[in-house]
Formats: structure tokens, sequence, C-alpha cells
């Protein structure tokens, strides 16, 4: 019979591995990227909360098993979706580029260069494993079914936006910054939602989306620096809201019926 996990201790346990970077964060004040204070490196509390609490409920075979998550590329049956998969967030962000300068913001073109730009797609996808093992192989499942996918993702985005606080500050964000930021969170753990679902429940698949999301961030346009986030976040919103509309995901059982697994 299946372990049943604990999303609720692994937000718990995840704030509180965090808090040590958070501390270092504040003390150095070193920035590893442009706008991303050492305690970015938080990024691997959510997947080491949930491979403790993994291994303390299903011993080692278990957390071989669930460390396997992060490479679970077969679950995605249908390979169309690493479209979406890969080229949302740049998507976005592109629309963002062309909102800002119809608006009259005096954003640059963009200035990448290739070898950067995949060495950058390196670290962050090492970040993105390391957080989406927790969000998505851990905290997702037992949220939907039991609350359904959009309440199960909405959790996970508040908690995941509440997780990056700390840091946004340290970067010297202002409340309407983070506010704005957080809107786009939300909206994207929306989408991360569908397209986990929609690839087989896969790790390596929203940990792709991830990646490409932070990358898209740190490109947009040189180094992040002309980044809105109330543009991005209004955007993202949008294709949170069309996903909403579109996806039928399944409901949530009745309580009693299945346990949270």
């Amino acid at each position: 019979m299946p372990v049943p996990r604990r999303p609720y201790a692994f937000f718990a346990l995840t704030l509180a591995l965090a808090v040590p970077f958070w501390i270092a964060g504040g003390v150095s004040g070193v920035m590893l990227l442009p706008g991303l204070p050492l305690a970015g490196l938080m990024a691997v509390c959510p997947g080491l909360a949930a491979l403790i609490l993994v291994w303390r409920d299903e011993g080692r075979p278990g957390a071989r098993a669930f460390l396997a998550r992060m490479f679970d590329g077969r679950r995605i049956r249908r390979l169309a979706w690493l479209a979406p998969v890969l080229l949302l967030a740049p998507a976005q962000q592109a629309l963002a580029f062309f909102v800002q300068r119809a608006t009259g913001a005096p954003v640059p073109a963009p200035q990448i260069a290739l070898a950067p730009a995949l060495a950058l797609a390196g670290f962050f996808m090492i970040g993105a494993w390391a957080e989406e093992l927790g969000w998505s192989g851990y905290a997702i499942d037992p949220l939907q079914d039991r609350h359904g996918a959009l309440k199960g993702a909405l959790v996970v985005g508040a908690v995941w936006a509440l997780f990056h606080f700390v840091a946004l500050v340290q970067a010297q964000r202002g409340l309407a910054w983070i506010a704005w930021w957080s809107l786009g969170t939300l909206a994207a753990r929306v989408v991360m939602v569908w397209l986990y679902d929609n690839t087989g429940r896969s790790v390596l698949a929203v940990s792709l989306f991830h990646m490409s999301q932070n990358l898209a961030w740190q490109l947009y346009p040189v180094q992040g620096s002309y980044f809105d986030p109330q543009v991005s976040g209004l955007i993202a919103a949008a294709f949170a809201a069309v996903v909403i509309v579109l996806w039928r995901p399944p409901a949530p059982p009745l309580r009693g019926r299945r346990p949270i697994t």
C-alpha cells in the first residue's frame, strides 16, 4: 500500500531548511547573478525536505525510487508536450518585451551570447530539479488528488512564492515588485501543474519548464535588467486563465473515498 505523503509537513520542513540560506544571504550581501542573492542557493531545500520525508517513511529503496523521478522522461508519452514545456516561458517574456516597447519603456534589444546562455541553462536546471523534486515530485499529487488540480496548484504556488520572499527583499525588491511577482508565480504554478499532469506527472518535464522560466528572466533582455514583474505577471495570469478555461482535469475524489498518496 502506498505510504501517504505529507505536503504540509513538507512545506514546514522546506521553510525551516531555508533559514540558514536566508541568514547567509543577509549577512554576506553576495549576489550570485544580477537579482539573485546568495540565498538563492535555498533551491536545494524543497528536494532535500522531500527526500528526508521519503527516506523516513519509505527507507532507502523509496528514496532511491524518488530520486529517479528527476529523470522520468519516459512518462512523457506525447513528445509534442515538450513544445509548451520549453517554449511557453520564453514566449511570455517575448510578449512582455513587445508590450513594454509598445508602451514606451526604453527596453534595449536582447543581447544573448550562446555559451553563457547554455551555462546559465545548466545552472538553472540543477536548481529546477532540486525545487521540482519537492514541489512537483512530492507535494502536488496529494494536494490535487484531494482538492483538485487548480486548488492544489494555488496552494503550492502560494508556498513557492513565500519561500522566495526573504531572497527578494535581500535583492532589494520593493513591496509592489514582490506583489506583482507573486501574481506571476501563482499563475506559473497553475501552468506548471497543467504541464505536469499532461506529461504523465513528469518531474523532468516541469523542471525543464522551471529552468526555461528562470533562463528567460535572466536573459531579459540584458541580464534581467529590464524585467517588469507587473507586465510579466499580468501576461502569466492571462496564460493561466486560458489554461483554467480550457483544461478539464479530473474532479477531486470525495473525502473518505481515496487515501492521499
